[in-house]
């Protein structure tokens, strides 16, 4: 019995194997808080990297040259996009507007019944051309002279780094990149909004 509290002792005041625990204890969560931060900026980078092939596609699609032909526009932000994030997929979207305050705002209608939403059968401003009342008026084209012009590229890609699983978070992230711009007045404006009563 002696022996066994001599032991002890001794134990408590051994120090060699401190250094060893300690690390132990905090190696997982120094490793999490790096992988983390590391991940966190990886992020970061491909938002300005999406971001800034996005201002630049812009900035070109306003010109009368790539009215017509946007696909080439969407295949700039792409290659710059795919020489950092090689499997990332890459998706666009753009709408048109006549002007900046008409971004992003319905189609006006009149509101018979005065609940404040539209109803079928009420008479509305077919802003964008479809034939139908849309919450959100802009046309999805580039629009035309003068236009103003909503550019959207989503990028999804793998994450690298496993911290996406130990912080119980997928492992695929969507970043988001958008632009608005003015086309340049290059020809006659061709709205063609009409007032439809179904």
């Amino acid at each position: 019995m002696i022996r066994r509290f001599v032991f002890a002792r001794r134990l408590a005041r051994n120090q060699r194997g401190t250094a060893f625990m300690e690390f132990a204890l905090a190696a997982p969560l120094f490793l999490l808080l790096t992988m983390g931060g590391i991940d966190y900026c990886w992020q970061l980078y491909g938002q300005q990297v999406l971001q800034g092939a996005v201002n630049i596609a812009g900035r070109s699609g306003t010109t009368e040259a790539y009215v017509n032909n946007t696909a080439a526009l969407d295949i700039v932000v792409r290659n710059k996009v795919h020489t950092v994030f090689k499997d990332a997929q890459v998706n666009f979207s753009r709408r048109a507007y006549e002007t900046f305050s008409e971004v992003g705002k319905p189609e006006s209608f009149t509101d018979k019944n005065n609940n404040g939403r539209y109803d079928s059968g009420e008479c509305f401003e077919d802003v964008n051309g479809n034939g139908a009342w849309d919450a959100d008026r802009g046309s999805t084209s580039s629009g035309s002279s003068d236009d103003v012009v909503v550019y959207v590229a989503t990028m999804k890609y793998n994450r690298i780094l496993p911290v996406w699983r130990m912080l119980g978070q997928p492992q695929e992230k969507t970043l988001v990149a958008t632009t608005v711009l003015r086309n340049q007045p290059y020809a006659t404006n061709t709205a063609t909004s009409k007032v439809i009563c179904s």
